[in-house]
C-alpha cells in the first residue's frame, strides 16, 4: 500500500498533467476554428475553378494532355503514394489510422512498384524505421501551413508523372466531418478524373487567348495546387479535432483519477489517525 506521502505526490503529478491536456485542447480547438475557416476561405475558389476546368476539359481530346491521359489499370506499374499525416502525436488513432490504410493498399498492390512521398513527421519516421522506399518528406510543415507547400508537392508529382516514372499518383489523408469524425481517404491525383463534359452550349462563343489548350494547362496545374492545398487542410483540421477529443478524454481521466487517489489518500489518512488514538487510548490506560 502506498503512504500518505506517495499518494499526495501522484495527486499533484496528475493535477500537473490535466492542466496540460486541458491547456492542449483549448489550443487544438483554438487552431481547429483557424483551420475550418481557411477551408471556407478555398472552397468557392476552388468549385469554380473546376467548373471553368470541366469546361475547357470538354473542348479538348484527355488523351493528348498528358496530365488527363489514362491507362488500364493492368498496365500501371508504377505509383506514387502521397501519405499525410500528422507532424505530432497525442491526437488518438489519427496518424495511425492512416499509416494502417497505406499498409493496407502496399500489402494488396504487391505488383506495382510503389514510390512513398511522406507529408508529416509521424509518418515519415514510421516507414523510415521500415526501410520503405521515400522517394521525398515534407516535415515540420503543419504549424505554419502555407500554400507555397503544396505548390512544392505538385511540382514533384507532376513532373514524374509527366516523365512516365509515374503511371498513377494516389493520396491519402484524414478528411474533416467534424471534431469527432475523420474519414480516411484515398484517392487519385493524376492522372485526373472525375471531369465531366460542359454541354452547354452558350459556351461555344467564348473566345481565349492564349488558346484553350495552355489555358488548359495552367488550370490543371492550378486544380492540382487547389487540390493538395486543400488535402492539408482537411488534415490539419482533423488532426486537431482529433487532438481536442484526445485531450478532452485525458482531462477527464485526470479528474477521475485525481477523484480516486484523493479518496483513497483520506481513507488511508483517516486509518492512520484511527490507529494513533487507539494506541494513545491503549497507553493511557496501561498507566493507570
Amino acid at each position: 500500500m502506498a503512504s500518505l506521502k506517495e499518494l499526495k505526490e501522484r495527486i499533484g503529478s496528475v493535477i500537473s498533467t490535466r492542466q496540460v491536456t486541458s491547456a492542449m485542447k483549448m489550443v487544438s480547438a483554438a487552431k481547429l476554428r483557424k483551420a475550418q475557416q481557411l477551408i471556407l476561405r478555398a472552397r468557392p475558389y476552388s468549385d469554380e475553378l473546376n467548373l471553368f476546368l470541366n469546361s475547357l476539359a470538354s473542348r479538348n481530346r484527355r488523351q493528348l494532355h498528358p496530365l488527363l491521359h489514362e491507362i488500364d489499370d493492368d498496365e500501371v506499374k508504377n505509383v506514387g503514394l502521397i501519405v499525410v499525416t500528422a507532424d505530432k502525436g497525442l491526437c488518438g488513432a489519427f496518424n495511425m489510422n492512416i499509416i494502417n490504410r497505406a499498409e493496407d493498399y502496399l500489402q494488396h498492390h504487391k505488383d506495382k512498384n510503389v514510390d512513398l512521398i511522406c507529408v508529416g513527421k509521424k509518418g515519415f519516421d514510421y516507414f523510415r524505421r521500415l526501410n520503405m522506399k521515400i522517394e521525398a518528406y515534407y516535415v515540420e510543415l503543419f504549424n505554419k501551413l502555407k500554400f507555397e507547400h503544396s505548390i512544392d508537392i505538385m511540382h514533384l508529382v507532376t513532373d514524374k508523372f509527366v516523365s512516365r516514372k509515374y503511371d498513377k499518383v494516389l493520396i491519402v489523408y484524414n478528411e474533416f466531418k467534424s471534431a469527432i469524425q475523420q474519414n480516411i481517404v484515398l484517392k487519385q491525383l493524376l492522372p485526373i478524373i472525375g471531369l465531366k463534359e460542359d454541354k452547354d452550349e452558350r459556351l461555344a462563343a467564348y473566345l481565349f487567348e492564349p488558346s484553350p489548350e495552355e489555358v488548359l494547362d495552367e488550370l490543371i496545374k492550378e486544380h492540382l495546387d487547389v487540390q493538395i492545398w486543400r488535402v492539408l487542410l482537411e488534415s490539419s483540421s482533423a488532426e486537431q479535432g482529433a487532438r481536442m477529443v484526445a485531450m478532452d478524454a485525458a482531462t477527464d481521466n485526470a479528474d477521475e483519477m485525481i477523484n480516486d487517489l484523493t479518496l483513497e489518500y483520506h481513507h488511508l489518512r483517516q486509518s492512520k489517525i484511527t490507529t494513533e488514538i487507539i494506541e494513545v487510548c491503549s497507553g493511557a490506560e496501561g498507566l493507570q
